[in-house]
């Protein structure tokens, strides 16, 4: 079998994601490296990769080179984005990246970046094709009555700058915090995240729902796998009519009126191995497509698991290696 080199852009705190790589990579006998890249050699995920690389910030003129020059070089087979600042332009200029380096780049079409990086897009693709979502609301509809609200920026992540506002005077002092506000109806039910994978045709392989039982810093910090096949009925629908491909990251509420969708996130997300840990191995899944293998869907997945997520440390001495007492 030919050498399978997967590179993790941004990677981070990614160190989870990364281990996940490696052990799909020795599970099914691959000839693999993983490898982590980052602007920062502090980057935890660095210390835990087969190899590590400084690359470039993502806003520097030379980011798209230097990944086609690094591909070449240490005969990459995969690049993972994984935080969504990299998502557009990597959307942008995949084709040349992939012709240019012969890699494949785990990124969807443009059209569906588009889409899912922009909340005001992503509602109104929600709306025009069926699917439910929170209310939007203009400030010149908010009254008494609607209160309380969500207000969250129009492109952002990590649940930076997201705030419940229960009240006029709330929404006037979080207002001037936010870029380019959306504000929407709060709503109550039980919240999810779906990791969904699927293959570079947009054929659904995997559909995963958790249960977030609690979070941290837009994070589940703990969660439930639960197979609600409302859930996974309705994102099957969304995926077929979204197509995107890949790992795909979608965060949703089941309310007293339905599903309703929060947003999609075309990446891996921070809690993706929880569902690869329950046997929806995405990463598994990865390796075998780039072997030729063709996948069907499954729901050969363990349900009712329960993750529970927390820091840890590594040490580095004076030069940045690893320090072992």
């Amino acid at each position: 079998m030919n050498r399978i080199n997967v590179l993790v852009l941004s990677s981070g705190r990614r160190v989870e994601l990364v281990e996940q790589f490696k052990k799909a990579g020795k599970a099914l006998g691959i000839n693999c490296e993983i490898i982590a890249g980052d602007n920062s050699e502090l980057a935890p995920a660095l210390y835990y990769a087969d190899k590590s690389i400084i690359t470039p910030r993502i806003d520097e003129p030379n980011y798209i080179s230097f990944l086609i020059e690094v591909s070449k070089k240490e005969n990459i087979s995969l690049i993972v984005p994984t935080i969504d600042t990299d998502l557009l332009l990597l959307a942008k200029n995949k084709e040349w990246i992939e012709k240019s380096a012969g890699v494949k780049v785990l990124i969807s079409d443009y059209n569906v970046i588009d889409i899912c990086r922009d909340k005001f897009n992503t509602h109104n693709f929600l709306l025009s094709n069926g699917f439910k979502v929170p209310k939007m609301y203009s400030e010149v509809e908010i009254n008494d009555k609607v209160y309380p609200l969500f207000i969250k920026p129009k492109s952002g992540s990590s649940s930076i700058n997201t705030f419940k506002v229960s009240s006029e005077k709330e929404l006037k002092n979080y207002k001037p915090m936010i870029d380019e506000p959306i504000i929407q109806e709060c709503l109550a039910g039980d919240e999810y995240t779906v990791d969904v994978f699927l293959d570079f045709e947009s054929n659904v392989i995997s559909i995963v729902p958790r249960l977030r039982i609690a979070t941290r810093s837009g994070e589940i910090s703990k969660g439930k796998i639960v197979k609600d096949q409302d859930i996974i009925r309705d994102v099957h629908s969304l995926m077929k009519t979204l197509k995107p491909i890949g790992h795909i990251t979608v965060q949703l509420f089941k309310t007293k009126d339905g599903i309703k969708y929060i947003e999609i996130n075309p990446r891996f997300g921070g809690g993706a191995p929880m569902s690869i840990q329950s046997g929806a191995d995405s990463c598994e899944y990865l390796f075998k497509l780039l072997s030729g293998q063709e996948l069907k869907y499954t729901e050969d997945y363990k349900n009712g698991m329960i993750f529970l997520r927390f820091d840890r440390s590594i040490a580095l001495d004076e030069n940045l290696n690893i320090y072992n007492d």
